[in-house]
């Protein structure tokens, strides 16, 4: 449903990268209902064969760059229309989060956007239910990781050189997309 709803809402676009792409579906979706786009998938290179065989199962390969590496410093390019961050964030603090946002601020052209689709807490950080839960096993299963407010990211986004993020739910999921602009 995240993956539908993240192509749900962008649209038409030309380029896209999808960072930690895992399965590809993010990229790969946004690529069947944008024609003419190509999209750079960025993850560890035997994630990316599973990527690669979805894009090939759904008629995209031909669109479909993959680039193996740490998102942290593999080359995202400059110009794309959009940068996907699915379920990503949520394994670092605070500054690592941000420096993934930055460097998504600079592969985007002026004007572009990008997704962070996440397990969201209200500011309460108790509920919904899922988020909250998940926060809890970030706290004891990763040495930074967390499960962000939508004003912490606000907060980190603007860091980055964003505009203040639209949350949209996904029907079907526990997961926010927030999608900021450049």
């Amino acid at each position: 449903p995240q993956a539908r709803k993240a192509a749900e809402i962008a649209g038409g676009v030309d380029s896209v990268v999808d960072v930690a792409a895992g399965h590809g579906m993010f990229g790969i979706l946004v690529l069947q209902n944008s024609p003419s786009a190509r999209c750079l998938a960025v993850d560890w290179p035997n994630v990316l064969e599973l990527a690669r065989d979805n894009a090939a199962q759904a008629g995209v390969l031909d669109r479909y760059e993959t680039r193996a590496g740490s998102a942290f410093d593999v080359d995202l390019g400059s110009g794309h229309d959009l940068v996907l961050l699915p379920n990503i964030l949520h394994h670092f603090e605070r500054p690592g989060c941000e420096t993934l946002l930055r460097r998504a601020h600079q592969a985007l052209r002026p004007g572009g956007r990008v997704f962070v689709i996440e397990l969201v807490p209200h500011e309460d950080r108790v509920t919904p239910s899922a988020p909250a839960w998940f926060a809890t096993m970030m706290l004891a299963t990763t040495p930074n990781g967390d499960a962000y407010t939508q004003s912490e990211y606000a907060v980190m986004l603007a860091a980055a050189g964003f505009s203040r993020p639209e949350a949209h739910a996904v029907p079907g999921s526990a997961r926010t997309l927030l999608v900021a602009g450049r």
